[in-house]
């Protein structure tokens, strides 16, 4: 059975997910923790339970799923997994910073982790941790490369961006298309069993079942 513990970081207030499983190891989604202390914190539930974060994983490269990396990298040597249609967008980092924060803000910062990135994933693939998997569903939309992790036996999908309770991503961002997202949605999330549990990257959980329902955007 997989345990998902959620952790909401940065001034943005992204869902940071923990993923892990009985035998231990997990995977960190959306690493989004900007500050020390927020590391910290993430950091001390993995220590706490003794897990083994065997991946790095990012439904999308916009700066608030990204902060943490830095923390990832240097302290558990792990690179971000993603759509290689991302990799722009972090190469860019300090652009986006600048756009939401201001360019002191953003000149403030390091960007030397963005350098490193790891296996680029795609439709179909399937990412293993422990005795589970995730596989992964392009989604674009929100953004080029946006993707979902789902896993069937247990009904849960991480939907980053994609989807959120009762609404969707926004498409107002460089390499948004509405109307992909929209397809997306309905052609790769809506066919998901409607019991699936949707754990997006902002705001509550919600259902498959329930938007379908109930999301004035579907």
């Amino acid at each position: 059975m997989i345990t998902i513990k959620r952790f909401v970081f940065n001034p943005i207030g992204v869902n940071t997910y923990v993923l892990s499983d009985s035998t231990g190891e997990g995977v960190i989604i959306d690493c989004g923790c900007l500050t020390k202390s927020e590391w910290e914190e993430l950091y001390g539930y993995i220590t706490s339970r003794s897990l083994h974060i065997v991946h790095l994983l990012n439904t999308h490269f916009h700066l608030d799923h990204v902060f943490g990396n830095r923390f990832a990298l240097q302290e558990l040597g792990l690179k971000p997994e993603a759509s290689s249609l991302e990799h722009p967008y972090y190469t860019q980092l300090q652009q986006q910073v600048a756009m939401f924060f201001g360019g002191a803000v953003a000149s403030s910062l390091d960007y030397s982790f963005t350098h490193s990135v790891g296996p680029s994933l795609k439709e179909g693939d399937r990412v293993r941790f422990g005795q589970s998997h995730l596989d992964v569903i392009a989604t674009p939309g929100h953004s080029p490369g946006g993707i979902c992790f789902y896993n069937a036996e247990e009904q849960i999908l991480i939907s980053g961006d994609t989807l959120f309770e009762s609404s969707v991503g926004r498409t107002d961002l460089a390499g948004g298309n509405y109307q992909s997202l929209l397809r997306s949605i309905k052609e790769k999330l809506c066919v998901l069993p409607d019991s699936t549990q949707v754990y997006p990257g902002h705001g509550g959980t919600t259902t498959i079942g329930h938007e379908k329902l109930y999301n004035p955007y579907l």
